[in-house]
C-alpha cells in the first residue's frame, strides 16, 4: 500500500528530472548477489529530502519511509562520490538552459556566512567568528545570478573570508572555465583578487556607500544573501548539526535540489512561517 506523500516529496515529474543520475548510479554499483535492494531509490531520495526540509533526526525519520540505517548508508555514499552533485549540477544546467542561457554563467557572486554549531561538533572543525561574535561554521557559496549555487565550501567559523574566497575559487575553476568575473563584499581582501588572477577570474570587492544605513541590497552581489534567505527555509541548515564539513556541503547541495525541481517544474513548497 502507498504511503501518504509528504510536501517534500518528488511528484512524478521531479522525479523523472532526478532519476536518470540515481539509475546510472545503481546500475554502476550492482549487488552481488544480483539482488536489487529492498527500498526505492525515490524513497531513499525522498526521506534525504524531507530530513532536510524538516530537520529531524536521522532516528525520528518517520516510519513509512526506508529506515534511518539505509537512508544514511545512501546518503554518506552519494556525499562520498559526488552523487549529490552531480544530481544537483544537472538540474542547474538545465534551469540555466531553460531560461536560455549558457549551462556555466561568467558571472558569479561569492559570500560566507557563520552558522552556529549545535552541541555534539567536534570542536576541531568549528570556531568562532570574531566580528559576529558566531560560534560554529563558515558556510560558503558562489553563486550566478540566477541564485544557483556553483560551489559550496564549509569552514570553521574562525576561518577568514580570505581562506573561503580562495576555496571558492578553486572549487569554481574546477568546474567550470566560463567564470571571467566575481562579486564579493569588503570581507574579502587583495589575497581573493590575487588568486583569482590565476584562474583568469576578475574579483571585484563591491564596497559598501558610507552613506546607506541599514540593509541596502548591492546590484547583483545581493543575490548571493537570497540564496542564503532561501536555504534558511530547509531547517537542517539553520544549524550546523553535522560532525563532517562534507556533509553540511552536501546539504547545501539537496537543499537547492529542492529547489530547482520545484522550479522547472513550476511548483512551490509552503514556507514553515507561514503555519
Amino acid at each position: 500500500m502507498e504511503r501518504e506523500p509528504y510536501p517534500s516529496d518528488l511528484s512524478d515529474e521531479q522525479w523523472a528530472l532526478t532519476e536518470p543520475v540515481i539509475a546510472a548510479w545503481k546500475a554502476r554499483h550492482p549487488s552481488a548477489s544480483g539482488h536489487q535492494g529492498k527500498y526505492a531509490m525515490r524513497e531513499i531520495v525522498n526521506a534525504i529530502l524531507y530530513q532536510n526540509r524538516t530537520g529531524c533526526q536521522w532516528e525520528f525519520l518517520p516510519h513509512d519511509m526506508p529506515p534511518p540505517g539505509a537512508v544514511k548508508y545512501y546518503f554518506y555514499l552519494w556525499r562520498d562520490d559526488g552523487t549529490d552533485q552531480t544530481v544537483h549540477d544537472l538540474l542547474r544546467w538545465q534551469l540555466r538552459e531553460k531560461g536560455k542561457r549558457l549551462a556555466d554563467p561568467s558571472l558569479i557572486g561569492m559570500d560566507a556566512q557563520s552558522i552556529h554549531a549545535s552541541v555534539g561538533v567536534p570542536t576541531t572543525t568549528t570556531g568562532k567568528d570574531a566580528s559576529k561574535r558566531v560560534p560554529g561554521r563558515k558556510r560558503c557559496l558562489a553563486v550566478h545570478t540566477l541564485g544557483l549555487v556553483i560551489e559550496a565550501v564549509v569552514l570553521p567559523a574562525s576561518a577568514h573570508d580570505n581562506a573561503a574566497g580562495t576555496a571558492l575559487l578553486d572549487g569554481v575553476a574546477a568546474q567550470t572555465g566560463r567564470v571571467e568575473k566575481a562579486l564579493v563584499d569588503q570581507g574579502f581582501k587583495k589575497t581573493v583578487v590575487d588568486h583569482g588572477k590565476q584562474y583568469g577570474i576578475d574579483v571585484e570587492i563591491v564596497e559598501r556607500n558610507p552613506a546607506d544605513t541599514g540593509f541596502v541590497p548591492q546590484a547583483k552581489r545581493w543575490i548571493v544573501e537570497q540564496t542564503n534567505g532561501i536555504l534558511m527555509f530547509y531547517r537542517r541548515l539553520v544549524r550546523d548539526y553535522e560532525h563532517r564539513p562534507a556533509t553540511s556541503r552536501s546539504r547545501v547541495f539537496w537543499a537547492m535540489t529542492s529547489v530547482m525541481v520545484r522550479r522547472l517544474t513550476g511548483a512551490t513548497l509552503a514556507s514553515w512561517r507561514t503555519v
